[in-house]
């Protein structure tokens, strides 16, 4: 299973922009699925982008489609996220997931591994 770690948190105004990185060692896997996923306060944990690491193809939430662009860079072996327009409904920790075993990609459940996360806080 691959060690997810992640960075790149912070607070930040409404739309304001931040970038989150994902970095996997020993490597990216060549045939995966990663995503990033966030959890609010009192919440369930919701996908919000993934991205098929053998062509880059991409899946977003309906709420983050347009705003938030997922990448990948299999030299750094690392997943970004990429957050424009910023909201404060956007507030919650920020986890990295990979070792995909199948099914739906913005649903959590089928990830093996995951990171410890990092805070994402908008507000004025």
């Amino acid at each position: 299973q691959a060690r997810l770690v992640e960075s790149g948190g912070g607070s930040v105004q409404p739309g304001g922009s931040l970038r989150l990185s994902c970095a996997a060692s020993p490597y990216i896997s060549r045939r995966d699925v990663m995503g990033w996923f966030r959890q609010a306060p009192g919440k369930e944990r919701e996908g919000v982008a993934a991205i098929y690491t053998e062509d880059g193809l991409t899946h977003y939430s309906d709420s983050v489609k347009g705003r938030f662009t997922i990448s990948q860079d299999n030299a750094k072996n690392t997943v970004y996220l990429q957050m424009n327009n910023l909201i404060p409904e956007d507030t919650g920790m920020y986890y990295c997931a990979a070792d995909f075993g199948g099914g739906r990609v913005l649903r959590p459940s089928p990830y093996r591994s995951w990171g410890q996360g990092t805070a994402v806080t908008v507000s004025s």
